[in-house]
């Protein structure tokens, strides 16, 4: 073969396909995927444990087989208990992964799917950085792999909230999520893997289209279209009256309503003029309302101040949908919502992989 086969860049079929040349059977297929993802093997010689796999085919993939691994750079963790990933790669550059503990009993890892994001959020730290490239799908995974090998408690979701807009890394983040939720993957249910937009329709299309069994996240922070375009520039290419019909027909396919994510920023888009706006907006849509402060490093954006949040709920009444106020942890390490950046401040500097910390 010409080049190495890279194993951990493929969904179940695609693996298949890259052994073809070694003519594995069903049971091997299914117990060298479980090697790399399932157990979430180190290195080449760790497939050599892989039972019921023939010598020929065994041999066949370590000569041609290559598993690459992420460099964790820090690990940081907060007063909260959230811990930041640092990752480098050896295709260039560095992104980060969240750790996120849910009732002492749980994980869930928020995940980049960029290097950078060329959408340029205005709150959004990611945004300031640019857009450098898309991760490929083994970089996603490794993400989550890295994570899974060192916490106490099992990963049970995972979230594309991190570096980027997954939707716009579609191929390698769909092909991402297959591995992270086949059975002889990472196991992980499919309901529990969150894709969040800003609101790339072409990616929305094509996601409603692939009929894909992840959830959608659709970061609106506005309905007044004004507005939004000053945060979200991706106003100015895909509006809010594109956006809409998307969000209403992807709550109708699925028969569940749909997350709005709605950034709050103190004097700018929690008043009574911003809460008829969602109601006008989104009415006859199935929809909950995700209430996220915002936070900006910059100074530029200020959450609410308390009484500005109860009178903003207060409006929202008029929406008619449940409403929900999303904890954004992490602050201090600067792995809120919005402020990933590849920094490297603030919190526990974590020098050994977690699990042999007491």
């Amino acid at each position: 073969m010409s080049s190495p086969v890279n194993l951990k860049n493929h969904d179940f079929e695609g693996f298949c396909a890259a052994l073809a040349p070694a003519e594995p059977n069903r049971v091997e297929q299914l117990k060298l995927f479980a090697s790399v993802f399932s157990h979430g093997a180190q290195e080449m010689a760790d497939l050599k444990a892989a039972p019921q796999v023939r010598a020929a085919t065994r041999d066949w993939v370590q000569a041609h087989g290559t598993l690459p691994k992420l460099s964790i750079v820090e690990r940081r963790k907060a007063d909260d208990g959230f811990v930041k990933y640092l990752f480098e790669s050896p295709l260039g550059g560095r992104f980060e992964a969240v750790r996120i503990p849910l009732f002492d009993t749980k994980y869930v890892v928020c995940i980049s799917s960029q290097v950078g994001c060329a959408l340029a959020c205005d709150f959004c730290m990611t945004g300031k950085m640019g857009f450098q490239r898309n991760l490929e799908t083994w970089e996603v995974v490794d993400q989550v792999l890295q994570i899974r090998a060192e916490a106490e408690l099992p990963v049970r979701g995972v979230v594309f909230m991190g570096m980027g807009e997954p939707l716009l890394n579609y191929a390698n983040t769909t092909r991402a999520a297959r591995i992270l939720c086949h059975p002889a993957g990472l196991a992980i249910s499919g309901k529990s893997i969150t894709f969040s937009t800003a609101g790339w329709v072409p990616g929305i299309r094509k996601y409603r289209a692939d009929q894909l069994p992840y959830r959608l996240a659709f970061s609106v922070t506005s309905a007044i279209p004004g507005k939004r375009a000053q945060v979200l520039p991706v106003e100015n290419t895909w509006p809010l009256s594109s956006l809409i019909p998307e969000i209403k027909a992807y709550a109708e396919e699925t028969g569940n309503r749909a997350m709005v994510a709605y950034v709050m920023i103190s004097g700018f888009n929690v008043g009574r003029e911003d809460a008829e706006a969602l109601r006008d907006a989104f009415e006859g849509v199935p929809v909950m309302i995700d209430l996220i402060d915002v936070t900006d490093p910059t100074g530029k954006y200020q959450p609410p101040t308390a009484e500005e949040l109860t009178a903003f709920r207060d409006h929202l009444q008029v929406v008619k949908a449940p409403i929900a106020r999303r904890y954004s942890g992490g602050k201090d390490i600067g792995a809120a919502c919005g402020t990933l950046e590849a920094s490297q401040r603030g919190g526990i500097l974590m020098p050994e992989p977690l699990s042999e910390l007491p």
